[in-house]
């Protein structure tokens, strides 16, 4: 009977080591993946330790007193990573996690404390038009190009803005994606992201102006706050063929890296102008003959400035665009030193809060019908 009774204490022992062995069986590889993984599930715990601890492979035998040791260091660590939680991540998951933030790469702790060092001085431009045309055009004095680690390096792309950075003694970093949605502050990146000197609105230039074969139009703003507004605005003006770009310097969006992004990088090709005073220079080009166009909805108020439709304006001699800003518009400043309002004619009959269009798809709709009657014209 006591030998019956030891039998099953011995068995039972056996069986409590066994229930436990499956968190000892766990593979080195397996380990590491949960490291990682647990710091992109969990990336607002400050508390998760990069550090990945590999274990010897010469395991001894198995025994109740190496079973423990093992058991409490592996307790430890997973405490230090993440106190209370004991879950698994399918292979899908730990597939795309070890794609995103590889074993090999540099620790982001570091790329940051390099990125940041001159953080007052420097902003960051995402996305591989802006970053690219940001070394090309010179205007902005690139720091430091950081890439996403990984495959996504290897596109064509990301290569050609990885050559220019080179070409130009521009040091390139590869980081994790996780970094760079920080540095772009959420935004799309595309893998790459530039830490340069920010770009400003011009100064209006006291040189003669350069001698065109064609009539100029120059596109005045006031007082567009949406940066992805202004970059869609850019982007058009450009492609379009705008001589100038001004702007009001108050109550209007700096040119940053979004309105650079919006733009496709056209930010860093356009000249921008700023104006403290746009009445001021509509006054003088008045005075030099030139012919300044404002723009209202189709349904505005009556006004003893003439009202015509975009498709039936001709541009015969040296013309300003006004556009006015999101809601209000112009001012009644600048709309009352017109000389001719433009309106796009709607399509159909319009339901009430959908009568207008938004500024920078009616911008890229006047650029184009006044540019194209310059042309005809000739």
């Amino acid at each position: 009977m006591l030998m019956f009774s030891k039998s099953l204490v011995h068995q039972h022992k056996l069986l409590l080591v066994w229930t436990r062995r499956p968190h000892s069986l766990i593979s080195d590889s397996q380990f590491a993946s949960f490291h990682v993984t647990s710091s992109v599930l969990h990336p607002e715990d400050s508390s998760i330790n990069p550090v990945v601890r590999r274990r010897r492979r010469d395991r001894p035998a198995v025994s109740d007193g190496w079973q423990d040791h093992e058991r409490s260091v592996q307790i430890k660590g997973w405490r230090n990573e993440r106190k209370g939680d004991d879950y698994r991540v399918s292979s899908e998951v730990r597939k795309l996690c070890l794609e995103d933030f590889p074993a090999e790469r540099e620790r982001p702790g570091r790329e940051r404390s390099t990125m940041d060092s001159k953080a007052k001085t420097y902003e960051v431009v995402f996305g591989i038009a802006p970053c690219l045309l940001a070394l090309t055009q010179g205007r902005r004095k690139a720091h430091k190009l950081f890439v996403k680690d990984g495959e996504a390096s290897h596109r064509a792309s990301v290569l050609k803005v990885c050559e220019e950075a080179h070409r130009r003694g521009v040091p390139v970093h590869r980081v994790s994606k996780r970094d760079l949605d920080k540095m772009s502050s959420g935004h799309v990146h595309q893998g790459v992201c530039l830490q340069a000197s920010p770009l400003r609105y011009l100064t209006e230039d006291k040189e003669a102006a350069p001698k065109r074969k064609h009539t100029p139009l120059w596109l005045v703003l006031e007082r567009i706050q949406d940066p992805m507004n202004l970059g869609a605005i850019l982007r058009s003006a450009y492609f379009l063929g705008v001589d100038r770009v001004a702007s009001s310097l108050r109550h209007s969006c700096p040119l940053s890296p979004v309105v650079s992004k919006a733009s496709s990088g056209v930010m860093e090709v356009i000249g921008v102008y700023g104006y403290e005073n746009l009445g001021h220079m509509l006054k003088l080009k008045l005075a030099q003959g030139w012919h300044v166009v404002g723009t209202v909805g189709a349904e505005a108020e009556e006004t003893q400035i003439p009202v015509t439709k975009c498709s039936d304006f001709e541009m015969t001699k040296p013309t300003l665009l006004l556009m006015g800003g999101e809601g209000e518009g112009l001012s009644q400043e600048l709309l009352s030193l017109c000389q001719t309002l433009l309106t796009i004619p709607a399509g159909r009959e319009l339901i009430p809060s959908v009568e207008s269009l938004n500024v920078s798809v009616a911008t890229g709709i006047l650029l184009h019908s006044l540019l194209f009657s310059r042309r005809s014209n000739k």
